[in-house]
């Protein structure tokens, strides 16, 4: 119960909510980095996976080659960009951090992306080629359209991942959300309020992230129905 009561002093203290330290200012950087993230793995995924299952291009291959960023952990690329960012000139830890996120979010838009698409009905395919459409309108009225709802589950996880990942930031000197818990762990005795305070503003904003991707699935693939 003290913990319970540490957290919500913290959140009802107005001061913890202003200024460049205040839960707002880190709450908006950590939704900043994700977006771009986010954004960022949906570009580098989604293009090469639709062009790879549409011509049944080197299956094992692609999706080895793209899970690379599960495989290594996003420290470690945070690690390893660090000094390359600060030799260039692009600052201690947002880029750091939005490459690990990043490596992170493509291996799970990429393979539902390529098992979309390739899982379109061969025999719809087909049909579709022999009214006389082209490679480009199967990819676009058959393919894509079948492929889509795996892709928004792909993207659902991919969010959520960078999200809750993106707390490692605060490590290289990026102020987010995790900056709260960091600064908990360096104290831990006088600053459990803000080490509790931060792990549980970033669940929330990760089920929030996940909810909101949930309600639009519906509204952007409307001729599917999902049975809840």
């Amino acid at each position: 119960m003290d913990a319970v009561r540490d957290v919500w002093e913290f959140l009802t203290t107005g001061d913890n909510w202003r200024g460049a330290r205040g839960i707002w200012t880190l709450t908006r950087a950590h939704l900043h980095i994700s977006f771009v993230a986010s954004a960022l793995a949906l570009v580098l995924a989604v293009p090469p996976a639709v062009w790879l299952a549409h011509h049944r291009k080197a299956p094992v291959l692609s999706v080895a080659i793209a899970n690379i960023g599960r495989a290594i952990p996003s420290f470690a690329i945070i690690a390893l960009v660090f000094p390359i960012s600060i030799q260039l000139g692009l600052g201690l830890g947002f880029w750091p951090t939005c490459v690990a996120l990043v490596a992170l979010g493509i291996p799970p838009l990429f393979v539902n992306t390529y098992a979309g698409v390739a899982g379109a009905s061969r025999e719809a395919v087909e049909a579709a080629r022999g009214i006389g459409m082209t490679e480009g309108q199967v990819l676009r009225k058959v393919e894509l359209p079948t492929a889509l709802p795996l892709i928004i589950a792909g993207f659902r996880i991919s969010a959520v991942q960078i999200v809750a990942t993106a707390t490692l930031g605060a490590l290289v000197g990026y102020r987010c959300l995790g900056t709260l818990i960091l600064e908990g762990l360096a104290q831990p005795t006088a600053a459990r309020d803000r080490l509790l305070t931060g792990a549980l503003l970033v669940a929330a904003l990760a089920m929030a992230v996940d909810f909101v991707i949930d309600r639009a699935e519906p509204r952007l693939v409307p001729w599917t129905k999902r049975v809840r």
